[in-house]
């Protein structure tokens, strides 16, 4: 990547994960850009591009946070660009992405990011009847026979399984190991002790994968400010953290069953994490821990063995080891991921945000 290309991001802010009932989606995006200007130590007015990750489910605070209701809050004066990026879970990385092309082409100087998530203020129809037509697949085709998110990884992981011999044992120390992250994050919903039984005993949801090997829906926010590298040498306020590269492996598919390869076990990752290293100028041998969103336990191995961190169905005796827990050989997923709770297009973000914290040196029992 060239030198003139490079972004850094010199403030971050996140809310703790869990259910709020009694606060709205635009009450945390307020807070948690309250908390990211504060962390960056920057004018407001500097600011000069919004980026929002909407809610999810949530049609009316979705247009308020698009339409400007943060701009007015804060008297954001220098706002001349504002945008919402929406990209499931990706939604992070592509906003990066277009900040990178408002930054290099002279429309930005400063892009600050946003994303709050409010489940707890929808009902649970409205739950339902949003993640059941929106879930990857096919309206009339796909969902009438029961296609979920749920579901469609159970497919994958049954593949998964019939390729590589994946026990019960590893698939549920996929889950253990975020868990046990998740327990050093104060910022993470789900504490308590979780064990490989406890995983293996849940309530089954969809073959293979039992209850805590699925997603649970919770509230939280993150929020970033991201700026030339050579910007950043000037005006941040804490260590900036610079991207040295970032790679995409494509869209493989809408519907896994149109999927051309018909290969929904592999979806590019391994691409992706070509391109990055190269445009970084760095290899596997220099990274101290991975921070990955698959958004499901089991597409986070499928994630970590094609970046290379071990071969092709090696990586459920990793996890199984503890290599990716704390006090592992490669710490994977710090925050906890998904343990930390799944706050829609927040899990990416605060993915992103822990390798920030990681890299600043302040993720406390964590780093």
């Amino acid at each position: 990547m060239n030198s003139t290309d490079r972004l850094a991001v010199i403030g971050y802010a996140e809310l703790p994960t869990g259910w709020f009932p009694d606060k709205t989606c635009v009450d945390m995006a307020i807070e948690v850009t309250k908390q990211v200007i504060l962390d960056a130590g920057v004018n407001k007015n500097d600011i000069d591009a919004l980026l929002i990750l909407p809610p999810l489910s949530m049609e009316l605070e979705e247009h308020e946070l698009t339409c400007g209701i943060l701009v007015e809050e804060f008297g954001l004066n220098g706002v001349k660009f504002l945008s919402q990026v929406k990209g499931g879970g990706c939604s992070t990385v592509m906003a990066k992405i277009t900040a990178r092309g408002l930054i290099t082409s002279g429309v930005a100087d400063m892009v600050l990011v946003v994303q709050a998530q409010a489940y707890s203020s929808i009902t649970p129809e409205e739950g339902r009847r949003f993640f059941s037509t929106n879930s990857g697949n096919y309206e009339e085709w796909e969902y009438p026979y029961g296609m979920t998110y749920n579901n469609m990884v159970a497919l994958v992981a049954q593949r998964y399984t019939y390729e590589t011999g994946l026990t019960d044992e590893e698939r549920a120390s996929l889950t253990v190991s975020l868990r046990r992250w998740a327990q050093l994050n104060p910022h993470a919903r789900f504490r308590k002790n979780l064990t490989i039984q406890d995983v293996l005993k849940s309530k089954m949801i969809s073959t293979p994968l039992h209850m805590y090997e699925c997603n649970i829906l919770s509230d939280g926010a993150g929020a970033f400010i991201i700026t030339s590298a050579e910007k950043a040498k000037s005006i941040a306020k804490n260590p900036p953290v610079y991207i040295l590269g970032e790679g995409h492996g494509g869209v493989t598919h809408f519907s896994m069953i149109q999927k051309r390869d018909k290969d929904f076990t592999r979806m590019g990752y391994d691409k992706a994490a070509k391109i990055a290293f190269e445009k970084s100028g760095l290899t596997l041998a220099d990274v101290d821990v991975a921070e990955l969103y698959g958004s499901y336990p089991m597409l986070d191995l499928i994630l970590f063995e094609d970046i290379g961190f071990c071969e092709r169905g090696k990586g459920g005796a990793m996890y199984l080891a503890g290599d990716t827990s704390p006090g592992g050989k490669i710490p994977v997923n710090t925050n906890g991921e998904i343990q930390q709770g799944h706050s829609g297009l927040g899990v990416g973000m605060a993915t992103f945000i822990e390798a920030v914290r990681q890299l600043r040196g302040e993720a406390g029992d964590r780093q």
